[in-house]
């Protein structure tokens, strides 16, 4: 999730402390590309495209020392790295590969080991490849005991080939410093949708042929060629957040391959691939709906909320129409914007662990704007509001998982996946309209997809929108959270009943995904992936810890 500072005048991208983290310093100038980048497979024939060809076997190595940095040495041993090279047209295998970056963390009980286990960790451009390092965060020993966890970087992500619109951190950061996460003056607006012009247009000249090949159903057959490479004759998967349609995906391409298929913190496929528009108008109602939860269990917290003297959906909203005017100056010295207001709220509501800190920020600015009022919290540096400006637009992780994403990826997969129209004339009546139904995220929301996909270059229409009822004889296993922000439980709900063959297992929780932070639900998950054992319907699972405890 890419976080700008939107200060005018002010270019630089910061690093995303606790939910994502762009990697544009990572640029070199002068790079050749993406689509450039892909390895040349001399002598296919050209009867030969289309055709499929065996997935040659994964070559494990050494994994390097970044790589298993926070490893212990005692269990370093169990873990081995590797490139793995799939093509970067599945349907047109002359034109190259694309290389996988994998990490696996091998079965501690060699003895009882069912297979491998895939990991993705949404976005879309989350850098999974690290995943297996914090498997023991998110899965019962049982599951850790019985599977190879194998983590990898998608194509386009970060130890993998890249997707690479710019050519160099100057120039992203000179883009990226023209973008406002919520324009409202006409000048914001103007600047942010020139911004994201030009973000396409360096996009159409330097990234090449992997632009095209993007699309979710090209990272499923990548999957299944990796699946194939680990020598699995049926894939175990646990997908979350934007992995939630790469697995949904994965399930209805190859349903006779799909053994265990684990969904947490769920998209709508069927929307999401039919009307990106409507989706992300729904996207923005599901962040209004976690962030009044989370002022509800503010006023009931009186004792451990800082934000609770008062009426804290009222002093919410006069904070954010203050905003609107210009930005609020702190004792400190420091600003805060509109921009970091609204992407401070949106990325705490992804870990009900932020609660505390964001309550305590927001009761600080509200103090700023009331002088006169008697301090409920002593004055300090704000440590969530004054963070990234981008956070929570996407279909991320929980805060404390993130890992490095790219904005190049970001869009190069929603903006062939999701339908958009190129109308960027548009953009700012539909910001308007989406801000009346949805005050504090409606706009936040309009200036992400909507706006950046209206300057995006043309992609491979072949797109996977369904059927969505897969064929596998086992059900998948949904989790999802009554107050997640990014992925609303209604999307859970409905992408249950796309599949058909599906278990819901609902989680009265706030923040985004679920596994790690419930041992009912991880329990659960541990029976099906290691005996697929389903839960009984209705089933209702609750975190291992309340907001504000």
């Amino acid at each position: 999730m890419l976080g700008v500072s939107r200060v005018p005048g002010v270019s630089r991208v910061l690093g995303v402390s606790r939910v994502l983290a762009v990697t544009v310093s990572a640029l070199v100038a002068g790079t050749t590309l993406a689509g450039a980048a892909a390895t040349a497979q001399p002598g296919v024939a050209a009867a030969q495209v289309g055709a499929p060809a065996p997935a040659p076997p994964v070559t494990w190595v050494q994994c390097d020392d970044e790589a298993l940095s926070g490893v212990s040495p005692a269990q370093r041993h169990l873990f081995s790295c590797a490139k793995y090279p799939v093509p970067l047209d599945h349907d047109d295998p002359g034109k190259g590969t694309v290389e996988l970056a994998m990490m696996r963390r091998a079965a501690a009980v060699p003895g009882q080991r069912i297979g491998s286990l895939f990991l993705n960790p949404g976005g879309p451009g989350g850098a999974g490849f690290s995943r297996p390092v914090t498997a023991p965060e998110k899965f019962d020993p049982a599951v850790l005991n019985r599977f190879d966890i194998i983590g990898f970087d998608p194509r386009g992500v970060d130890r993998s080939t890249r997707l690479r619109c710019f050519t160099s951190a100057e120039q992203a950061d000179e883009v990226f410093g023209r973008m406002w996460a919520v324009p409202v003056t006409g000048a914001q607006i103007d600047s942010t949708m020139e911004a994201y012009r030009d973000q396409g247009a360096l996009c159409r000249k330097n990234a090449g042929e992997l632009l095209r090949r993007m699309s979710t159903k090209d990272v499923a057959r990548d999957l299944d060629l990796m699946r194939q490479g680990v020598g699995d004759q049926q894939l175990n998967y646990v997908g979350f957040s934007y992995g939630t349609l790469l697995g949904a995906t994965y399930v209805n391409l190859f349903p006779e391959r799909s053994r265990a298929i684990v969904l947490d913190g769920n998209v709508d496929p069927a929307l999401r691939t039919s009307d990106g528009v409507q989706y992300d108008r729904e996207r923005a109602r599901g962040f209004e709906l976690a962030l009044d939860a989370f002022l509800k269990r503010c006023a009931e917290s009186a004792d451990k909320c800082a934000f609770s003297p008062g009426d804290p959906r009222a002093k919410l909203d006069e904070m954010r129409e203050r905003l609107r005017q210009g930005p609020v100056t702190m004792p400190d010295g420091s600003v805060i914007t509109l921009d970091m207001f609204t992407a401070g709220i949106a990325g705490a509501l992804y870990d009900p662990e932020d609660f505390r800190a964001i309550a305590t920020d927001l009761q600080m600015l509200y103090q700023a704007v009331h002088p006169e009022q008697a301090a409920v919290v002593p004055p300090r540096p704000l440590t969530v509001l004054g963070g990234p400006t981008h956070g929570g637009r996407y279909d991320g992780l929980p805060p404390a998982e993130a890992e490095t994403y790219t904005d190049d990826t970001y869009f190069g997969v929603n903006c062939t996946d999701k339908p958009m129209p190129r109308h960027p004339w548009k953009v700012p009546g539909i910001a308007a309209q989406w801000e009346r139904e949805s005050p504090t995220f409606g706009r936040y929301q309009a200036f992400s997809d909507l706006a950046g996909c209206s300057y995006w270059p043309p992609t491979n229409p072949d797109v996977h929108r369904g059927p969505w009822k897969h064929r596998a004889a086992n059900p998948v296993l949904v989790l999802g959270n009554y107050y997640d922000p990014a992925t609303q439980y209604e999307f859970s709900r409905r992408i249950t009943d796309q599949l058909g063959n599906a278990r819901l297992v609902s989680v009265d929780a706030f923040g985004h995904c679920i596994l790690g932070d419930s041992s009912c639900a991880d329990r659960i998950t541990a029976a099906y992936l290691t005996d697929l054992e389903v839960p009984e319907p209705g089933q209702v699972c609750h975190p291992d810890k309340q907001p504000f405890d």
